[in-house]
């Protein structure tokens, strides 16, 4: 009975609003992102100076700046560009390599996104059908800003055969290594204890969001939809992502384009490519080889 009652809820809200705001209606939220990554760097045979200035660089990219444009049915969400730190080291511009942000273009009429990313120093523009979300609405309810939020969960299947290809990649096979290949792989500030060896083994990942009805659009943070009011706040338990601020129908036109540059793939391709360029790194590792700064690139 109760859940009949909130979905009742629910509809007079959405309708109440919908009515409120025109067929113009267009918003921009911005997202801070933080997740929650802990890497052991005690046993590396590494100064305390470099130690610290990985733990700056980690801490850098995992706290990142989003930007989210949107109407009723299309959306931009834009992270924010950080310089990199002087004296950035190999091992670590490598662990973050492959995970450019870009620009991720949702439509949730078509249902298809265009996400704009950069993979070791090439550029793709991948394009797919939208992850449709099985979300379930709960009653509970609590305040983001202004906003009456309401909470609602989801399972994010994890793609098994890519995140074992992946951590097999990174761990390499112990067995193989010899004492001049686990110097190299200390040296570059590169072993199991790594951030990228410690990529957990494949689950599916339970996700929380908290979407508010009084703004009446489909539309959330990077692929997240679906739901009855614009998400403000997403927790898959390991990355948080919250809305900081909502500017609702400036003055400004918004310019809400899909992304047209890098080379067309789709999400299996991409994550095809990314796995096999995770094992060439791991190998160079396994071999002692460092060119090219430590960084692996992609060319054609």
């Amino acid at each position: 009975m109760k859940t009949v009652i909130h979905g009742i809820c629910l509809l007079l809200v959405s309708c109440s609003t919908y009515v409120a705001f025109g067929q113009d209606f267009q918003g921009k939220a911005y997202y801070q992102t933080k997740t929650n990554f802990e890497v052991n760097l005690d046993n590396r045979e590494i100064s305390e100076a470099m130690k610290q200035r990985i733990r700056e660089r980690m801490k850098s990219r995992l706290e990142q700046s989003f930007e989210l444009l949107f109407d009723r049915t299309t959306s931009i969400y834009t992270r924010e560009e950080k310089l990199d730190a002087p004296g950035t080291q190999g091992g670590v511009r490598m662990a973050f390599a492959g995970m450019g942000g870009g620009e991720f273009y949702k439509d949730v009429q078509s249902q298809r996104y265009a996400n704009q990313t950069e993979m070791f120093g090439k550029v793709f523009l991948i394009k797919d059908s939208l992850t449709t979300w099985e979300w379930k609405l709960g009653a509970e309810t609590k305040k983001i800003g202004n906003y009456v939020c309401y909470k609602a969960t989801a399972t994010r299947q994890v793609n098994e055969e890519i995140m074992t290809r992946m951590r097999n990649a990174i761990e390499g096979n112990n067995e193989t290594k010899g004492e001049e290949t686990k110097d190299s792989i200390a040296e570059s500030g590169t072993n199991n204890n790594s951030m990228l060896a410690r990529i957990e083994e494949p689950e599916n990942v339970e996700i929380t969001a908290w979407y508010t009805p009084e703004i009446p659009v489909s539309q959330g943070p990077g692929p997240y939809w679906g739901l009855p009011g614009l998400i403000l706040e997403v927790n898959d338990g390991r990355t948080a992502i919250l809305c900081s601020k909502l500017v609702l129908n400036s003055q400004e036109k918004l310019k809400i384009k899909a992304p047209n540059k890098g080379k067309e793939v789709s999400q299996e391709e991409y994550n095809r490519i990314l796995a096999e360029k995770m094992e060439e790194m791991s190998e160079r590792f396994r071999s002692g080889g460092r060119g090219n700064g430590g960084r692996i690139m992609i060319r054609g």
